[in-house]
């Protein structure tokens, strides 16, 4: 069984699951639009699994918070994007399906 929800509802989602600080309110807007899109460009329904979402995704505020985790070899967000997805949410803010 599939609903249909929307941004409130989505974010609201991880705030009930105490994952509200999992990502900023920007980055679960992007997320929540990146997942929408990849619904309309794939024909696949996505089930709203926070805790999923929580372990698939990282945010981060920018490339060098990016390289504490990952490494300094990726010197940009386009070596990022050689590697795995990356969803922007502003000019250096952007989240990352983990890898």
């Amino acid at each position: 069984m599939i609903q249909t929800i929307n941004e409130y509802q989505f974010t609201n989602a991880f705030h009930k699951m105490d994952r509200g600080n999992q990502f900023t309110h920007r980055g679960l807007l992007a997320l929540f639009e990146y997942l929408e899109d990849y619904e309309d460009s794939t024909g696949e329904q996505i089930e709203l699994d926070v805790i999923a979402l929580c372990c698939e995704y990282n945010e981060y505020e920018d490339l060098a918070e990016f390289q504490e985790d990952y490494s300094e070899d990726y010197e940009s967000i386009e070596e990022i994007e050689q590697a795995t997805t990356v969803i922007m949410i502003d000019d250096d803010a952007f989240i990352i399906q983990a890898f």
